[in-house]
């Protein structure tokens, strides 16, 4: 699907290249509509699940146990990593799905220092539901592109975020 009317971005590049002749504001055109995008993308990802009483956060450690398999557990260290976010705030985040009674935390077997985190079966649940929404929701927002368009959009920024970041030791 094109379109000939100019968007914001092609107005922002126009006043750009007006006002600074001497620069090239083209990647505006990909970063700045990749940036937009995301915006909009994460409104309607957090809908889904507010409909189920989370917030991203939440949605994000409940989801990381739940494909970590039986017994859908890791340490809270393991979340911290996998969900890119800091151990005070993680601690934030057990602390309030542990209220709710979707997770358990207990020390380590081997380490009584260590905190691991487990799905409860109403976080198993819950999180269950959530994600069917959430996949039906992601395939509602691609669905307005080309399947081609799709395919060759996962290879760019697959080959780009390549770039970006270090590549995962594990889901």
């Amino acid at each position: 699907m094109t379109t000939d009317r100019p968007d914001r971005l092609d107005l922002v590049q126009a006043a750009w290249r007006r006002e600074r002749p001497d620069l090239d504001p083209s990647p505006q055109g990909v970063i700045g509509r990749l940036h937009r995008v995301a915006g909009h993308l994460t409104e309607h990802l957090v809908a889904v699940y507010r409909e189920h009483g989370l917030t991203e956060g939440d949605f994000d450690v409940l989801a990381t146990l739940r494909r970590a398999g039986p017994p859908f557990e890791r340490t809270a260290g393991d979340l911290a990593e996998h969900t890119l976010v800091t151990s005070g705030g993680m601690t934030k985040r057990i602390d309030r799905l542990q209220a709710a009674g979707l997770v358990t935390r207990r020390a380590a077997d081997e380490d009584a220092r260590v905190r691991v985190v487990a799905l409860t079966d109403a976080g198993r649940a819950l999180v269950d539901a959530a994600f069917t929404d959430h996949i039906a929701n992601e395939h509602r927002l691609l669905s307005v592109l080309d399947p081609q368009d799709v395919e060759a959009l996962r290879g760019i920024l697959t080959r780009w975020l390549a770039h970006l970041e270090e590549p995962p030791t594990r889901a």
